[in-house]
Parts: structure tokens; C-alpha cells; sequence
């Protein structure tokens, strides 16, 4: 029997610990929070009209905030958390895991150079034993219906990629892994092998969906509202001006891919895609603008803009993960690329302005990444191949 620890409350943690203590493993959590979980954890596979059709029911093996008691009997680890905590979570526990035991450590979002982050541990570790997955994308489109208690999962995308290292233990973490978490239970949403990391990494959904939604909200109604009830939805109301924006920033990585796949013709990047061919492969649809892929679907509708209130009016929340996660461990990644291939990527540039801006950051200047101070005082806080220690960008073509 594997034992596989999950670390973090996310909305996915609620849908892989039913999902997995039902197919014979030993599900352990790791949590800032144990106080709030229950051991018995229920899913709802639902409909978007609320209907249920089938409920799992779960149980977790251990919950504790103390990596010792979970973390050294691990035979898989699976991240649950925002992109720009994993370096902390990892740092946290990678001494505490056994050396000498095979062990996978993955995430269930992997596009911000988790590669990079293993091997950070694994050599400040001095860790043998250890291969890596990460998912492209989250497979479900899932909630929290109560923290530590249930879940709801409106079902699974039609197909799922996931990147391996070793290139080869792939089909192991198929069988034991990957079919338990979709395909088993949906009937639909098998894994398919990314050739590399960089190729998750470059493949863009939130990072760009995030930060184009939030600009365009800022440059329409400059972020700011009377009330909360004028606040337009996230996805509902998504804009033109917000999909042109999102666009652009596609548009500037696309630039980036295909000097990659120019200057690597040995390399295979299949699934390194565009937003819309990533959004079409993977759900099997035919959208053919940006703004289809937001108004036909049907369980993202309800998502509201991140807010809080400040002196009486509703303003964009700048202490959002959308930030962390999709500015600091993505959009800079990007510029950094972007810099190393000596291209000009005038979109990126402009969302960078501003929010260093809204953030109080300096993050750019005069066209260029200035943020070599920071990653010196705090090199947790951007994602970029050099916080990792990477120089060139041969270093990061995996």
C-alpha cells in the first residue's frame, strides 16, 4: 500500500483525498491548519445546476502541521496550495524526507518551473532518491464546498498532460497515480506525457488569464467601486478589453515559444501551446476567440473579482495570489526568457508597469527586469531561472 501525502487545503486537496483513499493508499495531510479538518472527507461529483450524480466519500490517514509526523513514510507528495508558497513548502520539508526511499514529489499545477524547484531541494539537500511530476493543468474544475470537510467537482478535462522526471517513470505514475485521480472515476480525462517542464511552463492559463482580467478591470473602471455589488464578475463579465489584453500577452509568449522550438529543433515540445490550442486540446472544444472560452463555460460564471474594502469603496485586492502566483512566478519568468532570446515583448512590459505600480514593487525598468536586489534579499519571492542560481538559458531547456 503507498502512502501519499498531501500538503495544503487547496480546492484540490478536496477532490484527491476522497479520489485516492478510495483506490488503496494511505492518504496523509499536511496542514497549517489541522484543527479544521475531518478525517472522513465527502466529494459531490456534480452538474452545473446543482444536480448530484455520484458522491465519494473519503478518509484521511494522518492530519498534522508537523512535517515529522507525515513527510518520512511518504512514498508520493502532491502540492495543494498557491504556485508562490511551493518553494517555502518544500524548503520546509525536505529534511525530513528519507533519503533513502524512491520517492515522487509533484504538484497538481505545474507552470512555474517546478523542475527548478526540486532540484533546488535536491541539491541543497543532498536528496538521491527523488523524481518529479507535475500536472499542466488542474484536471477538475472543482471548489471547496466546507473547508477540511467536502468538496464539489463539476467533472474532469477531457484530456490531461502531465511532464516527468525521469522521462521514463511516467508510465509507473500513470498506473498509480494519474488514472486514480480522473480517469477511474470519469471515464474520460487520460494523461498524456509533455515532453519537458518548459513546456508546462510556457503553456499559459492563469498566469495570463489573471493578470489580463485584473489590468483590464483596472484600466476600464481603474479598480475601484462604490459598492461591492458594482464589482463585474471575474469570468461572467470578462471584457473585450480584458481579452485583447490577454491576447497581447499571448501574443508575446508565442514569440517566446517559437524561438525556443527554433533554436531546439531537437527537442520536443508538443504540448507547448497557445491559450486558445491549450484551452481547445484540452477541453476538445472549437473556441475560436478568447471570449468563447469564458462565456461557454458553465461552472465558471459564479467566480468573483478579488476585492476589499478600503475607506468606504471596493478596490483590487494587491494582496491576491493572483499577484503572487501569476506576476512573481509568471510573468517574470517570461520577461526573463524573453530577455535571454533578446525579445521584444511590449504586453508583458506594459502589465509588469503596472503592477509594480499597484504593488509598490520595482520590478522593471527602462524595458528591463531590475528585481536582482530582491531576489538577493529574498530569493523566495520571484520564480525566475536566476533565483535558482541559472544564468543562461540553455540552463533551463530540461
Amino acid at each position: 500500500m503507498k502512502t501519499i501525502t498531501i500538503i495544503g487545503g487547496g480546492n484540490s486537496a478536496h477532490v484527491l483525498i476522497p479520489l485516492l483513499s478510495r483506490t488503496e493508499m494511505r492518504v496523509n495531510l499536511l496542514t497549517r491548519q489541522p484543527e479544521r479538518w475531518s478525517k472522513n472527507i465527502s466529494l459531490d461529483y456534480s452538474l452545473p445546476s446543482g444536480e448530484i450524480i455520484e458522491n465519494y466519500q473519503g478518509k484521511l490517514n494522518k492530519i498534522s502541521d508537523l512535517p515529522v509526523d507525515v513527510i518520512p513514510e511518504s512514498d508520493i507528495i502532491i502540492l495543494c496550495m498557491p504556485v508562490h508558497k511551493y518553494r517555502f513548502a518544500l524548503d520546509r520539508i525536505a529534511s525530513y524526507l528519507n533519503p533513502h526511499k524512491k520517492l515522487f514529489i509533484g504538484t497538481v499545477f505545474g507552470q512555474a518551473g517546478f523542475n527548478w524547484m526540486i532540484d533546488e531541494i535536491v541539491h541543497n539537500y543532498s536528496l538521491s532518491n527523488v523524481s518529479m511530476f507535475a500536472f499542466g493543468l488542474i484536471p477538475w474544475i472543482c471548489r471547496t464546498k466546507k473547508y477540511g470537510e467536502s468538496g464539489i467537482v463539476y467533472g474532469a478535462k477531457p484530456i490531461n498532460v502531465a511532464a516527468t522526471k525521469p522521462y521514463d517513470e511516467f508510465k509507473e505514475l500513470d498506473e498509480i497515480l494519474f488514472n486514480n485521480v480522473v480517469h477511474k472515476w470519469f471515464n474520460h480525462g487520460a494523461f498524456k506525457q509533455a515532453d519537458n517542464f518548459l513546456s508546462l511552463t510556457l503553456s499559459l492559463d492563469n498566469q495570463i488569464i489573471h493578470t489580463s482580467r485584473l489590468y483590464g478591470l483596472f484600466l476600464e473602471h481603474g479598480g475601484v467601486w462604490n459598492t461591492k455589488e458594482e464589482v463585474p464578475y471575474f469570468y461572467r463579465d470578462f471584457s473585450n478589453e480584458s481579452a485583447d489584453i490577454l491576447k497581447g500577452l499571448d501574443d508575446d509568449y508565442s514569440l517566446i515559444r517559437n524561438e525556443i522550438k527554433r533554436l531546439y529543433k531537437d527537442k520536443k515540445f508538443t504540448y507547448m501551446l497557445d491559450y486558445l490550442s491549450l484551452d481547445n486540446e484540452t477541453n476538445l472544444t472549437s473556441n475560436t476567440t478568447i471570449l468563447e472560452t469564458f462565456s461557454n463555460s458553465k461552472t465558471l460564471g459564479a467566480i468573483k473579482t478579488p476585492v476589499v474594502e478600503e475607506e468606504g469603496q471596493w478596490i483590487i485586492d494587491k494582496n491576491h495570489r493572483f499577484f503572487k502566483d501569476d506576476i512573481n512566478y509568471g510573468l517574470c519568468i517570461g520577461k526573463w526568457i524573453a530577455e535571454e532570446l533578446d525579445i521584444n515583448v511590449p504586453n508583458i512590459d506594459n502589465l509588469l508597469v503596472w503592477a509594480q505600480e499597484i504593488l509598490g514593487d520595482k520590478i522593471i525598468e527602462n524595458g528591463k527586469l531590475v528585481i536582482d536586489d530582491e531576489i538577493e534579499k529574498d530569493p523566495f519571492k520571484y520564480g525566475v531561472p536566476k533565483a535558482y542560481g541559472y544564468n543562461q538559458l540553455s540552463q533551463i531547456i530540461d
